[in-house]
């Protein structure tokens, strides 16, 4: 198949001829509005329109003609500049309506473009599945072989694109636009011409050619020839953040003497960028790739102060980390220590992240963090991360949902705002409670749940105590190599947390789905401690092909029982 001419066609004031009135015509009109053109709708005045159609018909931006449609339309309705000759037409019925074909016939004649929905042999041309973002356009075509695929094709680029890189493309063009008229009027002065560079998909083999100090014309032009090379070989996410300072700094350049190496497009003012991470639980296999990603990038770490210490190995010797300061009575004004140390790089131009234990969102002041960089002009990238609210319970052999034991899931803090005790929830026997920050208030917290007190009415399923006799567990320092599980009841924890000692980070589970998997024996004392955290030693080793198998080995004699 003869591949299509893609063009751009600039269809201000054009008038588009829509013959049809079902849903796809409305579709055509609307288009036609958002380009510039002038839509007339040929369709009966008895017709049921779409609604969107019938307000732009009483807006004033579609006319519908309210008739059936007649050939001397085709040049009857069109610019009076151009003998009323109609732009394109848009034909919307059926296929197989022989005025479908019969439109499409009187168009080539006339040599007017015309599109037949559902009918490329019937068209001369096709609409793309567009992506706009500005001045920027992205038109996908599958040449009528399926409208559904260039679709998910112009989602999947459009997904691929930098955030805001629209406006950079206004930004260069204004810069490309003002190098262009003021090289042309020193070029007028000298009575010479100035050399343009075609837009053409491929770069000449003189594009990276030296430039000598002889060429004048080539010094006078280099500004334009620098900010080619910007938009060829910085990377579109750098384009995507170029401000104005940049903008300012390209226009402002090359005017008097030959650049050095060093003051090529690095040169230009670079924006900071700050980015809100969660590192996980603990372990640092389980760190999202992209998180990975922004810490080998950053040029500035502000960690919380429980981030573990194999998460801050990764992050490369260059650069520097600030742990926060955060002990008892300091939490405020160790935040904004490190919101202003933040806002301190972000000024400077660094790439700053904000390295917080789980995911920004749980319990990890991230939305006030948020809140406080966009602010002050730095609208933050935000990472997420594994909460150890749903991933410590499974580190404990602890399913948080089971069949018939455990159909809800509430995730609570045990310390409120200035360490004021929140109100506790009431006990439903379905529901597991994963309390974060709640160790160090325990005996409050477990005395609250058991001599439970409604502040409001409970729900039908909730009957306000909790039994003392309600399975939990204690998980501390989730998924890391010390890790550490105290399983027990409602009656026994506080006594087991005393007597163990404590392991922060941790956080409780309540809830009968505790007892699932990993029940307490009867003969076994009134708790149990479980230390140390292997699961993903056997797993590492066979995907590296290192290490001792047999416990793999082993999993393969367990007998698997079907749930019923």
């Amino acid at each position: 198949m003869t591949p299509a001419l893609l063009t751009a066609v600039d269809s201000t004031s054009h008038v588009h001829l829509i013959i049809g009135s079902n849903p796809l015509a409305a579709a055509r009109c609307t288009r036609s509005v958002h380009v510039g053109a002038r839509p007339k709708l040929i369709a009966p005045a008895n017709a049921e329109l779409h609604y969107s159609v019938q307000k732009r018909i009483e807006d004033g931006e579609v006319e519908w003609i309210q008739r059936e449609f007649q050939e001397d339309d085709l040049q009857q309705l069109g610019r009076e500049e151009i003998d009323r000759v109609v732009d394109a037409v848009f034909v919307t019925l059926s296929p197989k309506d022989p005025l479908s074909a019969h439109i499409s016939s009187l168009c080539r004649r006339l040599r007017i473009p015309v599109n037949v929905a559902d009918a490329p042999n019937l068209c001369t041309f096709t609409l793309l599945s567009t992506h706009t973002d500005g001045p920027l356009q992205i038109g996908i075509t599958t040449s009528g072989r399926g409208c559904k695929l260039s679709s998910r094709i112009r989602r999947e680029i459009a997904a691929a694109l930098p955030k805001g890189l629209g406006d950079a493309v206004e930004r260069l063009g204004t810069v490309r636009r003002r190098i262009w008229e003021e090289d042309h009027r020193s070029k007028a002065t000298d009575g010479g011409e100035l050399e343009v560079e075609e837009d053409e998909t491929g770069q000449s083999a003189t594009f990276n050619q030296l430039v000598q100090p002889e060429d004048e014309d080539a010094i006078r032009s280099r500004r334009m020839r620098w900010l080619s090379q910007i938009c060829e070989y910085w990377p579109l996410r750098r384009l995507a953040s170029i401000s104005d300072k940049d903008v300012d700094a390209v226009l402002q350049s090359y005017t008097g003497r030959r650049p050095s190496h060093k003051e090529s497009a690095n040169d230009l003012t670079r924006r900071g960028l700050m980015v809100l991470a969660g590192s996980g639980p603990g372990n640092p296999d389980l760190l999202t790739t992209a998180t990975h990603k922004a810490i080998l990038a950053a040029d500035l770490i502000l960690a919380d102060k429980l981030v573990p210490a194999p998460v801050l190995d990764l992050v490369p010797r260059r650069t520097p980390v600030y742990i926060a300061r955060k002990f008892p009575g300091n939490a405020d004004k160790a935040q904004e220590e490190l919101l202003e140390m933040g806002l301190e790089g972000l000024r400077a131009g660094k790439v700053v992240v904000r390295l917080k234990q789980g995911d920004p969102y749980i319990y990890g002041r991230g939305a006030e963090e948020y809140d406080f960089f966009r602010a002050h002009g730095y609208t933050p990238v935000v990472l997420p991360g594994i909460t150890s609210a749903f991933s410590a319970p499974l580190f404990a052999a602890i399913p948080p949902t089971h069949r018939g034991v455990a159909d809800q899931i509430l995730v609570c803090t045990g310390t409120g705002r200035k360490g004021a005790a929140p109100d506790p929830p009431a006990y439903v026997k379905s529901r597991t409670v994963v309390f974060l920050m709640a160790l160090h208030r325990l005996g409050d917290l477990v005395d609250s749940l058991v001599n439970f007190k409604p502040t409001s009415p409970v729900s039908s399923t909730a009957t306000g105590a909790w039994p003392a006799s309600t399975p939990c567990a204690v998980i501390e320092r989730a998924s890391c190599p010390d890790q550490r599980v105290i399983r027990t009841t409602l009656e026994y924890v506080c006594a087991a947390v005393e007597e163990e000692g404590s392991r922060p980070p941790g956080l409780l589970v309540v809830g009968n789905s505790c007892d699932v998997l990993m029940p307490i024996p009867a003969t076994k004392r009134k708790w149990v401690v479980e230390d140390g955290f292997k699961s993903y030693d056997d797993l590492m080793a066979a995907c590296t092909g290192v290490g001792d198998l047999s416990a793999l080995d082993s999993l393969k004699e367990v007998e698997v029982q079907p749930e019923s």
